[in-house]
């Protein structure tokens, strides 16, 4: 008997290829849930953390699907529907955990928003997730999960990046009305929100650079910057059965940044 914690679920995990979505990608396929990971661009790396969970004894497959533009959600879905029946024959394509992970920074001050980045912006981070979650209700089993991966930046004051804090407000209040409009079916909704993490994104600036990561360690309460695993973790937490009784909460994973 397999008694790993996700054993028998499905989950779509969205920019699954690199950083944090990848760090989730693998936890949840070492928990036992089937994976179905996105990609916009890099079909090498996703690839990559295919074989990577599929060498730890799980099962994933790797959709080619970038979101941010109208008919992107419907067309993930049916790509789902067409992969997972590979892995799940004997069922109808359904899936019990939706990660909405992808998504695009944005560094712009008020002045320097053009309305074009602004629409970017809010099509990758919120049009996306809002309508991956709308398309997907129809497979979304009773009693499942979603997640959405949020930021810090939807509580803090950042005027350098005003329209990515605000895509990622967006999204919190979205997980709150989600909790709400599908409790009945005993769905969860809850947000998960980083501070900084040691990435590709942010390796450009952090990497390398002694007195960056000094100063980003220093924001955060544990004193130290954040690995992919530390958001990793708490997502498997929220996917599982022992978190079914959290719903519509945002879980702050900035390492306790500027309390």
């Amino acid at each position: 008997m397999d008694n790993t914690p996700l054993h028998g679920k499905i989950a779509l995990v969205t920019g699954g290829s690199r950083g944090i979505g990848r760090a989730i990608a693998e936890r949840l396929g070492r928990d036992g849930a089937v994976v179905a990971l996105t990609y916009a661009r890099d079909a090498a790396a996703a690839d990559d953390v295919v074989a990577r969970i599929r060498k730890d004894g799980g099962r994933a497959v790797a959709l080619h699907a970038p979101l941010g533009h109208r008919g992107d959600a419907a067309a993930l879905w049916s790509a789902f529907d067409e992969r997972l029946t590979e892995h799940t024959p004997e069922t109808a394509p359904a899936v019990d955990i939706i990660v909405n992970n992808a998504g695009i920074g944005m560094l712009a001050s008020l002045p320097a928003l053009t309305e074009d980045a602004f629409d970017e912006v809010f099509a990758v981070n919120v049009r996306a997730p809002f309508f991956v979650v709308r398309e997907g209700l129809t497979r979304l089993r009773d009693g499942g999960r979603i997640i959405n991966i949020s930021s810090g930046a939807g509580r803090l004051a950042m005027p350098q990046a005003i329209a990515y804090g605000a895509t990622k407000g967006a999204l919190d209040n979205f997980t709150l009305n989600l909790a709400q409009d599908l409790g009945a079916r005993g769905i969860t909704a809850n947000s998960v929100a980083p501070g900084i993490i040691d990435t590709d994104v942010n390796a450009a600036w952090l990497r390398g650079n002694p007195a960056a990561e000094a100063d980003a360690a220093a924001r955060a309460a544990l004193g130290r910057v954040g690995q992919p695993d530390d958001v990793a973790d708490i997502v498997a937490f929220l996917a599982s059965h022992d978190a079914r009784w959290i719903t519509g909460r945002v879980i702050d994973a900035t390492g306790g940044t500027r309390l």
